[in-house]
């Protein structure tokens, strides 16, 4: 409703703050990989984090172990990183707080090379890479989404941070675009990203992907604080 004319102007709004601390209490249970080697030697080594799909959720830490890293791992005691892949309750999504709490411990219990920590997951987990990366930009040396999707506007977060993005050119569960949109939002910001479309592949992109060595060997080629060359 309008003031009257000459009517003094009351104030209907004041400025407030809030300030309170919060405590949150985080947990999960996860599988580490130490590779052979490891207990003998005092090095620093590389560590990747694995996030599982929503199919994995649960209490089961064995299932975790049905596809990607930890199946790699299990398969291949020699794998040359430590491999870290945690568990997600159902019916809940990756939690960002559990994860950088977990990541806190692992760099405090192992021989962790901080330069190269790598980040990859699928299908949920795929979401949760994105995000994550989003979250601790500079933590990660590289990533790689697989089948996954995110927040194009955020892209400008990770735009230093190296990716390699993987899709099934089928999928009909997370559709490619969810993929390609982020790969042209990194490339408007100059960033060091590749896309992988696999032309036949349906949902499942993760098994040829975690089977290919190329993908280590990329992730290797790269640590913070450092160039690869492209």
């Amino acid at each position: 409703m309008r003031e009257r004319t000459g009517a003094k102007r009351r104030m209907s709004q004041k400025k407030c703050s809030l300030r309170k601390k919060i405590t949150k209490e985080v947990a999960c249970d996860y599988l580490v990989h130490l590779p052979e080697g490891y207990a003998k030697s005092k090095k620093a080594w590389p560590l990747i984090l694995f996030l599982h799909g929503s199919g994995e959720r649960g209490t089961d830490i064995e299932v975790v172990k049905k596809h990607g890293i930890p199946k790699i791992a299990q398969e291949d005691p020699k794998f040359p990183f430590i491999a870290v892949s945690p568990q997600c309750p159902m019916p809940r999504w990756w939690s960002m707080e559990t994860l950088i709490a977990l990541l806190d411990k692992v760099e405090k219990t192992y021989r962790v090379d901080k330069s190269r920590i790598y980040l990859t997951g699928l299908s949920m987990g795929g979401y949760g890479t994105w995000a994550l990366a989003c979250e601790q930009p500079h933590r990660f040396a590289a990533i790689a989404p697989v089948c996954g999707g995110g927040i194009s506007h955020l892209m400008f977060l990770i735009k230093d941070v190296p990716a390699w993005v993987f899709h099934g050119g089928k999928d009909n569960v997370v559709l490619p675009e969810e993929s390609t949109r982020l790969v042209e939002a990194l490339k408007y910001f100059k960033a060091d990203v590749k896309l992988t479309i696999y032309p036949e592949a349906g949902h499942d992109s993760w098994t040829k992907t975690y089977e290919n060595p190329k993908l280590y060997e990329w992730f290797l080629s790269h640590r913070l604080g450092k160039k690869s060359a492209k």
